[in-house]
């Protein structure tokens, strides 16, 4: 009997084209399509779609660059141009398809609550924060509304207690009254707007001016950097988290952190089991 064509997958023959399609349809039969790169012919094997795609100029490239969408026939010439642009992804979150201008900032990113969620509770109202720099602004600024008398000051008095070594705290000459304002009066005008005598920034209102004074831009540092190899200081508690949590001086990781805060605040545990 002539048969006049076969299954693309089992070894069954038909007498028409008909009868291998419906067979083929029916138990899921058909062979693997190599497609072209550019128009819709395809091909019972890569061999013949290559040859095609060569034969017509249709293969499309490969090798694509890193940050724009950009293509090229040779990984070779992506490497060229991504070094020639500068668009390599060095700082690339692959989760979100963002690039970052530098490793901090990525890191900053990787430890968001994007990535990280809200798992840092506020020991008092159980708000939800996403770190201890977070949890440690929450409180300084009188913002958790079951601990109004919790305040940068009062955590400042507590942790400074528990640290005679001076690990985190600075020791003062006097101590800070943080109840004392400055207000600055009309005399600040120095006839095109309001001066700041302390570091001469200019404003355009006495408010915008007694607003920066009573800021931290001109408190007293607090706390310093565990790192004795690292000379940065902070006025805000929060500060000095959001500097460790960053890594930038390799002291501690941000997972440590994050995981004594709540015993760093409210004194069950020595100073992040340093102290």
């Amino acid at each position: 009997m002539y048969y006049e064509t076969e299954c693309e997958t089992c070894d069954r023959e038909f007498g028409s084209q008909q009868a291998a399609i419906q067979h083929m349809n029916a138990l899921g039969h058909w062979g693997s399509r190599y497609e072209c790169d550019t128009c819709d012919r395809q091909f019972f094997t890569q061999r013949s779609a290559d040859q095609h795609m060569d034969d017509t100029g249709h293969r499309e490239p490969q090798f694509e660059c890193e940050t724009c969408d950009k293509r090229f026939y040779t990984q070779m010439s992506a490497n060229q141009h991504m070094d020639a642009c500068d668009h390599r992804r060095r700082y690339y979150c692959h989760d979100c398809s963002k690039t970052f201008q530098s490793e901090n900032a990525l890191k900053m990113h990787l430890n968001s609550s994007t990535h990280r969620g809200k798992n840092v509770a506020c020991p008092f109202c159980k708000a939800a924060l996403t770190s201890a720099s977070g949890l440690s602004h929450h409180l300084e600024t009188g913002s958790c509304p079951r601990a109004k008398n919790v305040n940068h000051l009062t955590i400042f008095q507590a942790i400074s207690q528990r640290d005679p070594n001076r690990l985190f705290t600075n020791k003062l000459l006097t101590y800070p009254d943080f109840d004392t304002q400055n207000i600055a009066t009309s005399a600040t005008w120095n006839g095109s707007s309001f001066e700041c005598y302390l570091c001469h920034r200019e404003y355009n209102t006495l408010r915008a001016l007694n607003q920066h004074l009573n800021s931290p831009a001109h408190s007293e540092k607090l706390y310093h950097c565990p790192n004795r190899s690292c000379n940065n200081q902070f006025v805000r508690l929060a500060s000095l988290f959001n500097h460790l949590e960053s890594e930038s001086c390799n002291f501690m990781r941000f997972e440590r952190v994050q995981k004594h805060v709540h015993n760093f605040i409210t004194g069950r545990q020595k100073l992040l089991g340093l102290a």
